[in-house]
């Protein structure tokens, strides 16, 4: 598998937390990456900066979002946007470096219709 640095996907990210107004999502401390090779059968992922190595190496809580090529850049654009948009949901609102699974405590999770109420929102603005 091979990662290589994604300005574009950064740029949308930017975008999408601008038109969004996500206020808890610190787009400084997201990287965007695009991976070839990879044989998850996601279209992306979002990997976690969990608290021991954020410890370990005196830095603050950072996210990186990977969009896998072979599934994510043959998408529509708004679909691309939809991707993103789950993925910056797994975001807690406390940006720890954790993440929130699909189905948290409550029933409400992350899941096609709060995707598509947040994805109406970036449409309509």
């Amino acid at each position: 598998m091979n990662l290589e640095l994604a300005p574009d996907i950064q740029k949308s990210l930017i975008r999408i937390q601008k038109k969004l107004k996500l206020p808890h999502i610190e787009i400084n401390r997201i990287v965007a990456f695009r991976s070839t090779g990879s044989k998850a059968r996601a279209r992306a992922r979002i990997w976690a900066f969990p608290k021991i190595w954020q410890m370990a190496l005196s830095l603050d809580p950072h996210y990186c979002i990977e969009v896998i090529s072979h599934h994510f850049d043959n998408q529509s654009p708004d679909n691309q946007n939809r991707i993103l948009i789950h993925e910056l949901m797994h975001i807690p609102k406390n940006f720890s470096g954790a993440l929130l699974p699909h189905r948290g405590r409550s029933k409400i999770g992350i899941n096609r219709r709060s995707v598509e109420q947040l994805f109406k929102q970036f449409k309509s603005k």
